[in-house]
């Protein structure tokens, strides 16, 4: 299982805004999601979801900012290659704008009008939780198809 990470830039305590971008490629392409990815070689969560977060989307953040905000499990029985765990964090403060990248098409949504229809499936689970400021821990099942949710357990911290 690959570890990954998952970077949430937010505006407001608690959170009124969340910034979120359109995958354009690769797994997940078409879909609204955070800024994040695999941990390389020698990268720690935090140094990776630093990385990300600027090659994504071009936000400049200091590790001591990222909030950790738990870790889900994610499994694809039917494709275990995919299997990985996110180590997740909100991020409040930056520098730089957005901007679109080959990757994501950054944009800005009220917390109220999150779209998890474009999202993936699990989202509505946790998401919500964490930005009313609680840590998440839990394990996500997907269905064969890759995109329905076959078990979920999420505890909140």
């Amino acid at each position: 299982m690959r570890s990954t990470t998952l970077c949430l830039p937010v505006e407001g305590r608690p959170a009124e805004r969340i910034l979120l971008g359109m995958k354009k490629t690769g797994f997940g392409r078409g879909k609204y999601n955070g800024f994040g990815g695999k941990i390389e070689d020698g990268e720690t969560p935090v140094t990776a979801a630093v990385r990300e977060l600027k090659e994504e989307c071009g936000l400049i953040v200091r590790e001591e900012d990222l909030e950790d905000m738990g870790e889900l499990m994610f499994v694809f029985p039917e494709n275990p290659e995919l299997d990985h765990d996110v180590h997740l964090y909100i991020v409040r403060s930056w520098k730089g704008q957005p901007k679109e990248t080959p990757e994501m098409k950054p944009e800005w949504f009220a917390v109220t009008e999150i779209p998890y229809k474009e999202m993936w499936a699990d989202d509505s689970y946790w998401l919500p939780a964490v930005l009313k400021g609680k840590r998440v821990k839990g394990e996500v099942v997907f269905s064969a198809d890759n995109e329905e949710v076959d078990a979920i357990t999420i505890r909140t911290e």
